[in-house]
């Protein structure tokens, strides 16, 4: 450190907050420090070194805080929920960050070596940028005048994934320092730069859910709702492993002058990542489920042990690949004007963009023998009208991967049953920017007010520009390549009008890219219950070379379908289609101005204030109109505007936002806060935007609308803190939320011209709607009964006659919900004990929360009970942790899809009805899925050899915990596991 640095320490004292943190003790002692002399209801996550979160990643750290749960992906932590709700702010040093959508960026993209204080902010002060319903999660990194010495830090670590086997390189290095320029002031520059190259995986089953009313062979009546019994078919593995390769960047400098009246910075942060999933899927599917000798029910109806019979098994291979980058600079400063004003200014850009791709390559089970007979007497047999099927016996029992063998066990290997079916190739690109500027005041002991210690006020406009753009592979037809081993034909010559000729998994075209697929360290965390046929080996189009040479795998396709109606010219790229109707764009100007004044009572202070912001939205879509119909759309709404192919709506709206934060320090160590607030957050993106976004399937798909208020909030606080010794506390908080605008979700059936030749049938059918008149979308969303004779046939009859649709799910404005609860934690470190013992501490919270939304259901993502443990002990260098996270049963998904619509509450199978109160078969629950109950052990330890030099260790999920997940009737229907992850690391500072 700087002499000029080190003579003005004491007089910067007040402005810059020079704290040095060591250790967990340390860290756990900031932490509370910042809770006790805050204006605001706030929980943080301290380094407990320069760049050392307690936990190597963000969303894994704020997990141990009262309140907070997190999502995972691949057992990786990525986003928070705050009191049970997502939709919250993820800042960096107070501005906002951007991903793909509206919260900021994924936690685990960023890098929990550039930080020194992860705070959670959740009762808001009108200062503060809106948009967070639970809270605001802030991510500081350290300023470069903050630096007490010159700084160089490196931290190698080397992560074991245990299904994988694959050690994953971690580094991370930080420099800084500070130097005195004389009468030119002081200037600082600090750099970081973080690299982790990770593969993981993750294990899945899951299963459909189908209600029945009678099994064959079987005389008992069923157990479940309206006497029915829960029969599981389409069972499906999955084993999908995740490569991820982030590079990122932070560079911070900072001046400031010798009389310390402010500074100015500079800080610009990067992000860059590179991501690929590939999977390979087994499942059965189209099944008629009979009882045999074993065969017996649970209580709640479930069917335990029975036979599926004439299954066929579909073999997948999976792609996802994203390219993400990232940007937060800013260019800011303060300035105390006079002994009572200072100013400050910021304009910042943040921004990503991500490109994405989607591709499949399926093989169908094809009967070599009976397809080559029925050719020899009927060249013009269809391929799809000779399935390979087998018989299954299944056996279950809750929380195990079920046991399932088929009765012919070479069935998903053999050559003679295994054909090319069909390739996607799907394409993305998000782009989310935005530019802010703000500018405050600060106004200390206003107009010889005792009682008032500061105004602030303050403005902040911002332009925001969303676009996503989506393609598919097609061919000449303008459809995809969707069941072309029974769709494509040839055209001319002596095979013309014929289907193609089935590509075998032994054609020379395709033999050298397939393989037999078998895991290592397969499902080893849930216990299986008899042997899994699903779980290989079987034969799969090699997962890497679909993503690795996508053009190589079209090369394969174009040779098998050249001289049929499928054919093509051309590259990959050359043959790829944008889908207009599903592009959108959007533009978001805001601005806000607030008001806020600091109380100061003796005892009692306050935070008190108000922030009024306007908005302005623009969301412009691509449209196939005709001008009549254009005509009576702009006459029946005056907020749409066209200009050439693109339809504007235009919305408009303000808010206030009033805010209060009350403290009395009932005694020097106990504090009690009260805090009430109206918050609010703008419709995502995706719902903001009339463009359709349509699954592969062409089955269902979303829609936006520019008109969606945003979701507000009335919250209040109450909370008890009392501090004692060296960081010990001990807090009780309540909470209250009243939502105000939720919004609910209507369908109807959309008519669109792909659906004709690219519309999935097969085992989907009894989910497809079905039109009234070719071509003419409809409210009503009319399907044939699960149980109709033929009814594959009858839907692919009327999908070829136009007369099927696509169901539209829209969410509209709604009614209103709540959210409750209790927050308990406590912390100490027993500094008191003798010797050794001294550096034992204990951390532990407990969260109870409750919620209910218009449809009564409970909001996803919130856990009735919620409770975290962490036990540490650091003495003489060394230092370890014990860390434990439980969290009880909650709603996952409101509306998981198809697998789980016939496992709602009331037992209406397949005709169900999840929107309208007024029907007679109306069942919120048709469709959620909530996961159980689950726990999981941590540990970290280290050892400071001397001064620089530091050996690390942690192991996540050390006890290999997998997830389970139910329907609303309580039956599992679906498992995930994913790695252990063990790491081993050094660090060093100089």
């Amino acid at each position: 450190m700087s002499t000029g640095i080190a003579a003005n320490a004491e007089e910067q004292s007040d402005d810059v907050e020079i704290i040095q943190v060591r250790g967990i003790s340390g860290s756990l002692a900031e932490s509370a420090r910042q809770k006790r002399y805050s204006d605001q209801i706030v929980d943080a996550v301290v380094a407990e070194d320069i760049g050392k979160l307690p936990d190597n990643n963000i969303a894994e750290a704020l997990q141990r805080i009262t309140g907070v749960s997190i999502k995972s992906d691949f057992g990786v932590g990525e986003n928070v929920t705050i009191r049970g709700i997502d939709e919250n702010r993820v800042e960096l040093n107070g501005r906002s960050t951007s991903g793909s959508g509206r919260g900021g960026i994924s936690l685990s993209d960023f890098p929990s070596s550039f930080l020194k204080t992860v705070s959670v902010v959740k009762s808001p002060t009108a200062d503060m940028i809106e948009g967070a319903l639970g809270g605001t999660v802030n991510m500081q990194t350290i300023r470069p005048l903050e630096l007490q010495e010159p700084m160089v830090a490196i931290t190698v670590d080397a992560e074991y994934a245990d299904k994988t086997e694959n050690w994953a390189p971690k580094v991370t290095a930080a420099a800084g320092s500070n130097w005195d320029l004389g009468d030119n002031g002081l200037f600082g520059a600090s750099f970081v730069v973080s690299y982790l190259d990770r593969e993981i995986r993750q294990d899945e089953f899951q299963t459909k859910m189908n209600s029945y009313d009678s099994i064959e062979g079987f005389d008992e009546v069923g157990n479940g709702p309206n006497d029915t019994f829960t029969v599981r078919s389409e069972n499906t593995v999955r084993m999908k492993e995740e490569s991820r390769e982030r590079t990122a960047y932070g560079l911070s400098l900072q001046w400031a002058p010798q009389s310390n009246e402010g500074n100015i910075y500079l800080d610009l942060s990067y992000s860059e990542l590179e991501g690929g999933q590939e999977a390979h899927d087994v499942l059965d599917v189209v099944t008629s489920p009979v009882a045999n000798a074993n065969t017996y029910q649970s209580g709640s109806g479930q069917l335990m042990e029975y036979t599926l019979l004439n299954a066929f098994v579909l073999n997948k291979t999976e792609s996802d690949f994203d390219e993400n980058e990232s940007y937060s600079h800013a260019l800011g400063g303060d300035w105390q004007l006079t002994d009572q004003i200072r100013m400050f200014g910021e304009v910042a850009i943040t921004g990503s963009e991500e490109n994405s791709v989607d591709s499949q390559l399926n093989l169908r089970p094809v009967d070599r023998e009976a397809y080559e007979a029925a050719y020899a007497d009927d060249p013009f047999v269809s391929p799809g009208s000779y399935m390979n099927r087998i018989d299954a016996d299944l056996s279950f029992k809750s929380d195990k991967l079920p046991g399932i063998v088929y009765s012919d066990p070479t069935a998903m290997t053999s050559a003679d049953g295994q054909a090319i079916r069909e390739m996607f190739y799907d394409t993305a690109k998000t782009e989310n920017d935005e530019t802010a500027v703000r500018f405050d005041l600060e106004y200390a002991e206003p107009m010889g007010v005792d009682w008032i210690s500061q105004v602030k006020t303050g403005v902040r406009v911002t332009n925001r520009e969303y676009e996503f753009q989506t393609a598919e592979l097609q061919n000449a037809n303008g459809s995809t390549f969707k069941d072309a081993y029974k769709k494509a034909k040839y055209v001319g010559g002596d095979k013309d009008g014929q289907y193609v000729t089935p590509a075998f998994i032994d054609d020379p075209i395709f033999a050298d890219a397939i393989h037999e697929v078998t895991y290592k360290n397969q499902f080893d965390q849930i216990d299986g219950y008899g042997p899994n046929s699903l779980t290989g080996p079987f034969a799969a189009y090699k997962a890497n070379l679909l993503s690795n040479d996508p053009e190589g795998a079209f090369s394969r396709m174009q040779q098998w379908l050249a001289g049929t109606t499928y054919a093509t010219t051309g590259s990959l790229a050359d043959n790829m289609t944008n889908l207009e109707d599903e592009w959108k764009f959007i533009e978001e100007d805001t601005r806000a101005v607030y008001l806020q004044f600091h109380l100061d009572f003796d005892e009692v202070t306050a935070v008190l204030g108000g922030r009024y912001v306007e908005t302005d939205l623009d969301s412009t879509i691509i449209h196939d109109y005709s001008d009549e119909e254009l005509a009576v759309l702009l006459e029946q709404d005056k907020n749409l505007s066209v200009k050439g192919n693109k339809l504007t709506g235009t919305n408009e709206y303000s808010d206030f936002l009033p805010s209060l934060n009350v403290n009395w320090s009932i005694d020097d160590d106990t504090i009690a806060r009260f805090a009430a607030a109206k918050v609010m957050r703008r419709a995502d993106f995706g719902d903001l935007s009339p463009a359709f976004d349509i699954g592969m399937t062409l089955i269902d798909g979303t829609q936006g609308s520019y008109d969606l208020d945003p979701k507000r909030v009335t919250q209040y606080d109450l909370s008890v803190e009392h501090y004692f010794g060296e960081g010990g506390m001990v807090s009780a908080a309540v909470f209250y939320k009243d939502v105000e605008s939720f919004t609910v979700p209507v369908s109807n059936c959309e008519a669109n011209s792909r659906t004709i030749n690219d519309q999935s049938v097969g085992e989907e059918w009894p989910n497809i709607c079905i039109l009234d008149e070719a071509g003419q979308s409809q409210s009503e969303v009319n399907t044939l009964p699960g149980d109709t004779v033929g009814g594959e046939q009858i839907v692919e009859d009327l999908r070829n006659q136009g007369l099927t649709g696509i169901t539209i799910s829209r969410e509209t404005n709604g009614g209103s919900g709540e959210v409750y609860g209790v927050e308990l934690a406590y912390q100490q470190t027993f500094d008191f004990l003798p010797g050794p013992w001294a550096g034992l501490g204990i951390v532990t919270n407990y969260t109870y929360a409750d919620s209910e939304q218009p449809n009564k259901l409970p909001l996803e993502n919130i856990s009735e009970h919620a409770f975290n443990f962490q036990l540490y002990w650091e003495w003489e260098g060394f230092q370890t942790r014990l860390a434990y996270n439980w969290r009880d049963e909650f709603m996952d998904e409101e509306d998981y899809g198809k697998r789980t619509w016939q496992g709602g509450k009331k037992g209406y199978g397949s005709d169900f009805n999840r929107t309208d109160p007024d029907a007679d078969n109306y069942d919120p629950t048709a469709g959620n899925v909530y996961r159980e109950a689950r726990g999981q052990w941590d540990y970290s330890a280290s050892y400071d050899i001397d001064e620089t030099w530091t050996v690390v260790g942690n192991v996540v999920n050390l006890t290999g915990e997998p997830l389970i997940y139910t329907t609303a009737q309580g039956h599992d229907f679906r498992n995930t596991e994913a790695d252990r992850r063990y790491t081993l690391g050094v660090r060093a500072k100089f």
